[in-house]
């Protein structure tokens, strides 16, 4: 049973780590997945190189349900929750609470933010991007040109360190179909369509179309690794971040 698109809390505030909700929707899908759907979630969904959310689903009389991932299907609120294997459905219109794995996310948010810096450096539009809880990468259009790791490694970390704050804007469609330079990404191009467009400004360094969660001010961020630049065609190149260790 499917139901309407939920309230997406993350948007409005990456840092939520638990809410409570009611389910609206259960389905199982071909592969035999169980997902669940709730009318408001802190679950962020598979989406722009960032993956989605884990955690756990509490009921008040006791049942619990492990999330193993959490997707999203015809627009960008109708998030499903994917149960662990073998779970039992839960009636819809079930109370439950629902608790992110924070640890996880907040690396994501750190290295998401990380590869917005990263673009700011680079010269040329991103490609891809791919972020995991111990390491991330981005692929950018090079024009040719190999940046310099030590050098790169350097400034990256400087402009984290700089402590620039990380904020959210909204524009309508129009301002954003009249200012196609904020638009940094040649694979990914910003959901038109609502009648607004979410954007990351961080500091006076980026502004740019962004869906995902961030942390707030990028000295959060701790310091990164660029641990090698690959060759991926004639012109793009791939940056790989990695934690420092020490």
């Amino acid at each position: 049973m499917s139901a309407s698109p939920g309230e997406a809390l993350f948007r409005a505030d990456g840092y939520a780590r638990h809410c409570e909700a009611r389910v609206t929707g259960v389905r199982t899908r071909d592969t035999g997945a169980l997902e669940m759907q709730l009318d408001r979630t802190v679950f962020y969904a598979n989406s722009g190189g960032q993956p989605g959310d884990t955690g756990h689903l509490q009921a008040a009389d006791g049942r619990t349900w492990q999330v193993v991932d959490t997707r999203k299907d015809a627009g960008p609120d109708d998030i499903w929750h994917v149960l662990e294997a073998g779970a039992a459905a839960p009636e819809v219109g079930t109370q439950l609470s629902a608790a992110l794995d924070w640890e996880r996310r907040h690396r994501h948010m750190r290295f998401h933010t990380a590869l917005h810096v990263l673009c700011s450096l680079l010269d040329g539009l991103a490609t891809g991007n791919q972020i995991y809880a111990d390491k991330a990468r981005l692929d950018y259009d090079s024009h040719g040109a190999v940046p310099d790791k030590a050098e790169l490694e350097a400034r990256l970390n400087a402009a984290t360190a700089a402590a620039h704050a990380c904020e959210t804007i909204w524009i309508t469609d129009e301002e954003m179909l009249a200012r196609p330079e904020l638009i940094k990404s040649m694979s990914v191009k910003p959901p038109l369509g609502t009648g607004r467009v979410r954007l990351l400004k961080i500091g006076d360094i980026d502004l740019q179309p962004c869906g995902g969660t961030h942390v707030a001010n990028t000295s959060e961020i701790g310091r990164l690794v660029v641990a090698k630049i690959e060759n991926k065609g004639k012109q793009n190149r791939r940056v790989h971040l990695n934690w420092a260790t020490d």
